[in-house]
């Protein structure tokens, strides 16, 4: 239609979106659907930061917030950064936005010219190519491996590099994969981006708080003072706190590019919901200990799909040192055949049949850039995991 931008061709649907539009439609047939498809943790959020909600709203914080985040929560920001990562920012290096998203976004769209790449490693989060897409920019891809459990290794950054990038999105512990670096594997990330000093770093850390076993969280420009100039550190309270809805994330970085991003956000939304910054503050300066709750339960359900995934034939699923998913590699299933006939040609084909024959919603690798794989998120209960993946195995077994 030529009445839409076309800025529109460049851009394609969320796969996770879709795949669970089509679990909500089986859903509302009366279907028993178990859906894996959503990266949002089933927990509540934590009562002390409802708590401060409610009480902001009697305090009557119910007005316009300024651009960039209301400065009880900037500061709260410098203070997260400072105690857990050993960084130094003033609350003028800080930006609040609506969601984690959103800030990425914004930061695109203040730096992007036609032409600039922004590298994205593969498995990427699906919305990472479409925003460079939205802000003008190229998704260039530096691809991982199964036999690297899904961590970019310095040569393959390295082959990405071009004149023209401009930045390099960064993801630990990853979605899709959950994929984390250790101090010792990002150090040598940090060492290849230090020999190109016109790329910037991108880091999305909002799966920080959910690592397992004896896995310590580290980022950027943590390990490589000599990027903190050119990095911009990204998180929110979506993940961790159990606050998806609530929309807030945030980012700090170089003072001139937060201006920048301030900018933007002035002409696009604005300041965020006052209610959810003050929740945000709370939820960055109160009382953890619903952590260590919420990473016993993760963990535990991890180990439980790892272990029935790989006990399910044609599937190879390693165990992931973060986040709330696991990538398992669905190869040898390419080329199968359903009892209803219908040939498994790709990842997408193998979801799909999952879906109708078993009413199990997962995600295709594909979607994320790197197959044959699909993904499943384990944020429900140990119950409905349990029955998803015998589902699973049931469907794999009768493939012929």
């Amino acid at each position: 239609m030529a009445f839409l931008a076309d800025a529109l061709k460049r851009v394609k649907p969320s796969a996770t979106i879709t795949i669970t539009q089509k679990a909500r439609d089986l859903k509302a047939q009366g279907k028993d659907v178990i859906s894996l498809s959503v990266g949002e943790p089933d927990f509540d959020t934590p009562d002390n930061i409802k708590e401060a909600a409610i009480a902001a709203i009697r305090r009557g914080e119910t007005k316009y917030t300024p651009v960039p985040g209301i400065p009880q929560l900037r500061e709260a920001i410098t203070r997260k950064l400072k105690r857990e990562n050993g960084l130094d920012y003033k609350a003028s290096q800080t930006i609040v936005g609506t969601g984690g998203k959103h800030v990425i976004y914004n930061a695109l769209l203040a730096t992007l010219n036609p032409g600039d790449e922004v590298i994205c490693v593969a498995p990427y989060w699906v919305s990472y190519p479409e925003i460079v897409a939205l802000c003008g920019g190229t998704a260039t891809f530096a691809q991982t491996h199964l036999k690297d459990d899904f961590k970019l290794q310095p040569e393959e950054l390295e082959k990405a590099i071009t004149p023209k990038t401009k930045w390099v999105i960064l993801n630990s512990p990853s979605n899709p994969s959950g994929a984390a670096y250790s101090h010792d594997e990002l150090k040598k990330l940090t060492e290849v981006l230090m020999r190109h000093p016109h790329v910037w770093v991108l880091t999305d850390d909002m799966y920080e708080h959910l690592t397992y076993g004896d896995f310590k969280f580290v980022t950027p420009a943590q390990i490589e003072p000599g990027l903190y100039e050119r990095t911009l550190t990204m998180n929110g309270v979506s993940k961790a706190y159990a606050m998806t809805g609530w929309r807030i994330g945030y980012a700090a970085g170089p003072e001139h590019l937060i201006k920048a991003m301030d900018l933007v956000q002035g002409q696009q939304t604005s300041g965020t919901s006052a209610i959810s910054q003050w929740a945000a503050v709370e939820a960055l300066d109160g009382t953890q200990e619903h952590l260590p709750v919420f990473k016993k339960a993760f963990e535990r359900r991890r180990d439980l799909v790892v272990s029935m995934l790989n006990q399910t034939r044609g599937l190879k699923c390693p165990t992931p040192e973060g986040a709330f998913y696991v990538y398992p590699d669905c190869s040898e299933l390419i080329g199968k055949t359903m009892p209803n006939g219908k040939k498994i040609e790709t990842d997408e084909d193998l979801v799909i049949g999952l879906l109708e024959a078993e009413a199990v919603a997962a995600v295709h690798g594909s979607s994320f850039g790197l197959g044959p794989n699909f993904r499943i998120s384990y944020a429900t209960s140990d119950e409905k995991l349990e029955e998803a993946c015998r589902r699973i195995q049931r469907f794999c077994a009768e493939l012929r």
